[in-house]
């Protein structure tokens, strides 16, 4: 053991030397017995400017900011600290206390790390944390054959919409998708790469709303290394060249600044980037998809929107109709959705004929989406194995008002007919609807929050 010991103290510097740490030791008044080549290389201090100096003077030279010795010496624990040096570069600081064969103190080590360097593989890991979550989507869709075709409750107007987009994918033409939130944009989208030569390459979904200003640029286009402060030595990939050889969708392509607008030009003209403090293109071969629920055509107009960017994306266009005008999908969209979130949540539930007649009047500004996410929530709230309207929101609830005027015009078709008249009319469909749907006259009575003497005279009225 004695053998072994005394090898371990005859290399001790020599194991120093070997670490990836700057290495910095003192004794414990404070004065400097070894630095190591990486202390060196990271902090660019030299040795013989250090050797024998008391680190107290050095910090009042201003060689730098914050030492570990006191601390340690006064707490005989590690400390942890940012240190900077008259270069005004950061180091992180990990001191910690040497003990002899007394137990008693004899030495801090301070082990020093690049700030910076942490930062960049801090960086390099979310960047492949990025591109193992955009292949682990990829392989999911792939591996669950969820594959994006027409569906059955599709209207004709939205079937027409599909073959136009099947048959601009078998291309590489620009296609920009035109649609307020939440009709489905994304849906075509994958439709489109599903259904192109691409469609074992990436898919890749950038929402240019959701990135900041600031941020935007070395996310589509990567930036080189050391670009700029903090930047990783190694540089970055974009976005464009993360889906070489896919598709890149571009989702409200409006909310992309004027500055960015004028690089995605070149990227469609001459299908190459150029990273962030580089002089030189990188080429890419990417198939573009954009869509955007802004009039394209004002903003042009307003200055917001490149007229050259405008045109270069209206190449093949899809304007996608909100729900509300094509109001016979909404059965087989509800259908669709009730039998996903009932085998997901294990709920047995069916839509009662009203409320769906309720859906059917809704003017659902929120279109698919809303649908889908009104469906949700009410299988995961609903008690019993119904849907019924009073388990609707109060606003879907008064479109059923809407409903029950509106077909038979007597408010909108200028009938003439007294407000007392409408009221009664309204009065007794309400009523009905009750007897229809309890089957007596004391339930719908309770239902209603009258007594039966009362709904058995406005039955005969």
């Amino acid at each position: 053991m004695e053998q072994y010991s005394e090898i371990l103290s005859n290399n001790v510097i020599n194991i120093l030397e070997a670490l990836d740490d700057g290495v910095y030791v003192t004794d414990k008044a404070g004065t400097t017995l070894h630095v190591n080549e990486m202390y060196e290389k990271l902090t660019g201090l030299k040795r013989t400017d250090l050797l024998g100096q008391n680190v107290r003077i050095l910090r009042e030279k201003g060689v730098f900011d914050f030492i570990a010795n006191p601390k340690v010496v006064e707490t005989l624990k590690p400390v942890n600290n940012v240190q900077v040096l008259k270069s005004g570069k950061r180091v992180v600081l990990r001191g910690f206390p040497v003990f002899d064969v007394n137990n008693e103190l004899a030495l801090v080590i301070t082990l020093v790390r690049d700030v910076t360097l942490i930062g960049q593989m801090r960086e390099q890991i979310l960047q492949q944390k990025k591109l193992i979550s955009i292949y682990h989507n990829q392989i999911e869709h792939l591996s669950t054959g969820s594959k994006v075709e027409s569906a059955s409750y599709e209207s004709a107007q939205i079937k027409q919409l599909s073959e136009l987009v099947k048959r601009v994918a078998s291309t590489d033409a620009t296609i920009l998708l035109l649609g307020e939130t939440g009709v489905g944009k994304d849906w075509y989208a994958r439709m489109a790469h599903e259904n192109s030569p691409r469609k074992d390459e990436v898919f890749l979904k950038v929402d240019c709303g959701s990135i900041s200003e600031n941020l935007i640029e070395s996310e589509l286009f990567g930036y080189a290394p050391g670009a700029f402060t903090g930047a990783s030595r190694q540089g970055k990939i974009g976005h464009f060249e993360i889906a070489n050889k896919g598709t890149v969708f571009l989702d409200e392509i409006g909310e992309l600044p004027l500055t960015m607008q004028a690089k995605l030009l070149r990227v469609l003209q001459d299908q190459e980037v150029m990273r962030v403090g580089s002089s030189v293109p990188q080429k890419v071969d990417v198939r573009i998809i954009a869509a955007t629920n802004r009039n394209l055509e004002q903003e042009v107009a307003n200055g917001n929107f490149r007229i050259d960017l405008f045109y270069r994306l209206r190449v093949a266009v899809v304007d996608i109709p909100p729900l509300r005008e094509v109001r016979e999908m909404i059965p087989g969209l509800v259908n669709h959705f009730l039998e996903r979130f009932r085998s997901k949540y294990k709920k047995d539930i069916v839509c009662h004929d009203d409320t769906m007649n309720i859906f059917m009047a809704y003017r659902w500004p929120g279109n698919i989406r809303e649908l889908e996410n009104t469906i949700q929530s009410l299988v995961v709230t609903c008690q019993g194995h119904e849907i019924l309207p009073e388990d609707l929101s109060p606003c879907m609830q008064a479109a059923s008002y809407e409903m029950m005027f509106t077909p038979a015009g007597t408010l909108s078709g200028g009938s003439g007919r007294s407000l007392k008249a409408i009221m009664a009319d309204f009065e007794k469909q309400v009523i009905q609807q009750a007897l229809d749907r309890y089957g007596s006259v004391n339930e719908a009575s309770s239902a209603l929050g009258i007594n039966r003497t009362t709904l058995f005279r406005k039955m005969r009225d």
